[in-house]
C-alpha cells in the first residue's frame, strides 16, 4: 500500500509540475527575448535625435558607444559606409532606407533592429542595433534550473508525505489484522489502539466493541452452563437423602458412591464452565439489561415475555422439598400470599431460585434444622423470603460473590440475585427470627400488573406443622 500511495503521489505531482513548468519555461524565454528586443529598439530611438543635430562621424561614434558599449549600435549615413561593424542584411538595410520603414526581426545570429532617420535634404540615415543570441537568452537557463529544482523538491516532498501517511495507514491496518488473528486464535483480551485516518479509527473502535461484546456473550454462555449444571444439585440432594434411607441395605454403599462420584463430576463441570470467562455477573446484568426505571409502565403496551405466578411455582417446589424435610426431621413453615404475583420470569427461573435457596439449607445446615418459606405481595413487587435456624451467613457480601465460598461453587445465591436483577429487583441477606440466615429476594411485578392502588384480599397462611419421619 505504501508503494501504491507513493506511486500515485509521484504521478499526480509530476503531471501537475509539468503542466506548470513547461508553460512557465516558455514564458520566461519569451520575456527575456522581449526585454532584449525592447532594449535594442530603445537604444536606436535614443540615437535618432543626435542624427538630427549632427552627422559628424566622430560625434556619432561617441554617442553610440555611450548608449551601447558592445559596439552593436551602428549608424548608416547616406553616401558613406557604416560607422561600425554592420550585421544587417543588405536587403533589409535597403528596404529601411528606401521605404523609410522601421524593421525589427530575427536573423541567423540574433535579432536586428533598423530605425530610419530623415535628415535635412530629404536624405535617410539608418540606425542599426544588433542583439546577439546570447543576449536574447541571458539568464534563461538559470531560471529553468531553479524551476526544475523547485519542481523536483515539490514532487519529492509529496512522495515523502504520501509515504508517511501510507506508513501510518499500513501500520494501523496491520495492527487491526494482527488483533483479528489473535482474537481468532482465542486471545479474548486482545484490543487495538485506534489510530490512523478516521475510517480506520472507527474500525478499531468497532473491533474493540465487538471483542468486548464477544467476551461478554461467551461469559454469559459459560455462566449459563454453570447455572444449568447447578440445577442438577436439586435431584442430587434427593438422591443423597434416598441413599441415607437405604442405609444398611446391600445397595446403599454402591448408590452412595455413585452419588458422590456424580457430585464430584458436577462440581468439575461447574468449575470448568466458570473459570475461563468468569469476567463479571451473568445474564441480564452482564448484557446490559434495561434498568427497571426505563421499562414501560403498567398498561403502556409492554413487550411480551416470560411470565409466571411466583406464588404458584413456590408452592409446587416447596411441596417437593417438604418431602425431603420429612426425611431429615426438619420442620417447614410455608406462608404464601393469595394475591396475584405475576413476575417477568419463567416458571423454571423461579423454580431455580427456590431450589437454590432451599437446597443451600439442606447442604449447609444439620438435619433437623427448621426452615420457612414466605411469599409476600407489596404494591410494586413480590418478595420471596427463605429463612432457616442454622448458623447463618457470617459475611453476606462475600457470600454474594460468585465462587468465593470455600467448598462451594457459590452459584446458589448468585442465581437468586441475578433473577431478581433481571426484573429490576434485589436480594438482601440478614439474620431471621429462627436464628439463622434470612434471605429476601424481591421481584418487580410484571408490567401488565395494575400499578394503582387496589384492595388486597386477606392473606391466608398455610403453615405446616413439623413433619416427623414415619416408622419403617
Amino acid at each position: 500500500m505504501r508503494r501504491s500511495l507513493a506511486g500515485v503521489a509521484l504521478a499526480v505531482t509530476s503531471m501537475v509540475a509539468l503542466s506548470f513548468l513547461i508553460p512557465l519555461a516558455a514564458l520566461v524565454l519569451s520575456l527575456v527575448k522581449e526585454q532584449g528586443v525592447n532594449a535594442a529598439e530603445q537604444r536606436a530611438a535614443a540615437l535618432a535625435p543626435v542624427l538630427t543635430l549632427t552627422t559628424d562621424p566622430n560625434a556619432l561614434r561617441e554617442s553610440a558607444a555611450s548608449l551601447d558599449a558592445s559596439d552593436y549600435l551602428v549608424v548608416h549615413l547616406p553616401g558613406s559606409g557604416p560607422l561600425g561593424t554592420s550585421k544587417a542584411p543588405a536587403a533589409l538595410l535597403e528596404r529601411a532606407q528606401e521605404g523609410r520603414e522601421s524593421i525589427s526581426r530575427e536573423i541567423p545570429d540574433g535579432w536586428i533592429c533598423l530605425q530610419p532617420v530623415v535628415l535635412p535634404g530629404d536624405q535617410v540615415a539608418v540606425i542599426e542595433n544588433f542583439v546577439p543570441e546570447a543576449e536574447l537568452t541571458r539568464g534563461v537557463k538559470e531560471s529553468w534550473a531553479v524551476m526544475l529544482f523547485l519542481a523536483v523538491g515539490l514532487v519529492g516532498g509529496s512522495v515523502l508525505v504520501a509515504d508517511r501517511l501510507g506508513a501510518k495507514v499500513v501500520r494501523s491496518s496491520k495492527r487491526l489484522a494482527q488483533a483479528s488473528h489473535a482474537l481468532g486464535r482465542g486471545d479474548l483480551d486482545t484490543r487495538v489502539d485506534p489510530m490512523g485516518p478516521k475510517e480506520l479509527r472507527d474500525a478499531g473502535l468497532a473491533f474493540n466493541a465487538m471483542a468486548h461484546r464477544m467476551t461478554e456473550l461467551l461469559a454469559v454462555e459459560r455462566e449459563l452452563v454453570a447455572d444449568l449444571s447447578h440445577r442438577l444439585r436439586t435431584p442430587l440432594t434427593a438422591l443423597h437423602l434416598a441413599s441415607e434411607r437405604m442405609a444398611g441395605t446391600p445397595e446403599s454403599a454402591r448408590v452412595e458412591a455413585a452419588v458422590g462420584e456424580l457430585e464430584t463430576e458436577l462440581q468439575a463441570i461447574i468449575a470448568a464452565a466458570r473459570t475461563p470467562l468468569a469476567v463479571g455477573p451473568m445474564g441480564q446484568g452482564l448484557l446490559g439489561a434495561e434498568p427497571a426505571a426505563a421499562r414501560p409502565a403498567a398498561g403502556a403496551g409492554a413487550a411480551a415475555g416470560p411470565r409466571c405466578e411466583a406464588a404458584d411455582v413456590v408452592r409446587r417446589r416447596t411441596s417437593f422439598w417438604t418431602v425431603l424435610a420429612e426425611q431429615q426431621n426438619r420442620s417447614c413453615t410455608v406462608d404464601l400470599t393469595q394475591e396475584p404475583t405475576t413476575v417477568s420470569l419463567s416458571d423454571d427461573d423461579i423454580a431455580a431460585v427456590v431450589d437454590a435457596l432451599i437446597g443451600n439449607i439442606f447442604r449447609h445446615t444439620a438435619p433437623g434444622t427448621p426452615f420457612g418459606v414466605q411469599v409476600v405481595r407489596t404494591a410494586q413487587a413480590v418478595e420471596l423470603v427463605v429463612e432457616d435456624g442454622g448458623p447463618g451467613i457470617p459475611d453476606p457480601d462475600r457470600a454474594l460473590s460468585r465462587g468465593s465460598s470455600t467448598g462451594s461453587t457459590g452459584l446458589g445465591l448468585d442465581i437468586a440475585q441475578r433473577a431478581a436483577s433481571a426484573t429490576g429487583g434485589s436480594m438482601r441477606i440478614a439474620r431471621g427470627p429462627l436464628g439463622g440466615a434470612r434471605i429476601t429476594v424481591t421481584f418487580a411485578l410484571a408490567p401488565s400488573a395494575p400499578s394503582g392502588r387496589r384492595l388486597r384480599r386477606p392473606r391466608t397462611s398455610s403453615r405446616r406443622r413439623p413433619v416427623w419421619p414415619r416408622s419403617r
